[in-house]
């Protein structure tokens, strides 16, 4: 079966484009003109990936993130946006987005921040063919959990915590800090993260890997404590307690 795509765009041109790509690249697209009817439609029939406009009149972009995200939809959600600053971006993020592009955009980028997002919403598969009603599912094993540096991952429920404090993570920022953290004390290059995150390097000039860790060691980050995310220069990030 397709992948299913809800498109919010209040641009006919843009909208009507994106549209005819994605439909020759193969997904079921269903493509509204307003965050309302992106709403609605998301009630109606729940798509396998949101792409929505950050800008459109009425209720924009972020405000139909917001409410699914209080709703408890998980759907990961694919920003457009032309606003180009770092605050910006980070509103996105804030808002339950998964990741974002910004316009102009290449629509093969589009298409490649798409599979990235299906990969990692996509269920991993159980080796006994999953749980059934006459097989409930197993208890999780004992040491689950990935610590390092006074964080703790429970990456099956997806917890994360530093210290006591538990930690409120959009799915891309949980996957990121568990790669940072599963390689605790080894400095990772941006390609390899970007291979590993998103699987596909958007190169050199991205800002998309900066605006994470930016925003991540925001949630990190507390006083009187040590910095846990590191920056080597030219090279990529660490994770690590000084």
């Amino acid at each position: 079966m397709p992948h299913t795509v809800l498109l919010a765009e209040d641009d006919r041109a843009i909208r009507n484009a994106l549209e005819r790509a994605l439909t020759l690249e193969g997904y079921e697209v269903t493509a509204v003109a307003d965050g309302v009817e992106a709403l609605a439609q998301a009630h109606r029939s729940r798509p396998d990936v949101l792409v929505l406009d950050v800008m459109m009149p009425g209720i924009d972009g972020l405000q139909v993130c917001r409410v699914l995200r209080a709703e408890g939809d998980r759907t990961p959600v694919l920003m457009l946006t032309a606003l180009v600053e770092t605050a910006d971006r980070i509103a996105g993020l804030d808002a339950g987005a998964d990741d974002y592009v910004v316009k102009p955009f290449d629509v093969e980028e589009v298409f490649a921040r798409l599979r990235a997002l299906l990969r990692r919403a996509a269920p991993a598969p159980e080796p006994d063919g999953g749980p059934t009603a006459e097989q409930p599912p197993k208890p999780q094993p004992p040491g689950r959990f990935v610590e390092a540096a006074g964080l703790r991952m429970d990456p099956q429920a997806r917890r994360a915590w530093r210290g006591e404090r538990e930690l409120e993570l959009t799915r891309t920022e949980f996957e990121l800090l568990e790669l940072l953290l599963r390689n605790a004390g080894v400095v990772l290059d941006h390609a390899t993260i970007y291979d590993r995150i998103w699987g596909y390097d958007f190169g050199p000039g991205s800002k998309n890997l900066a605006v994470y860790v930016g925003y991540l060691r925001r949630k990190l980050d507390q006083p009187g404590a040590p910095q846990l995310i590191h920056t080597v220069r030219g090279v990529g990030y660490v994770l690590r307690e000084d």
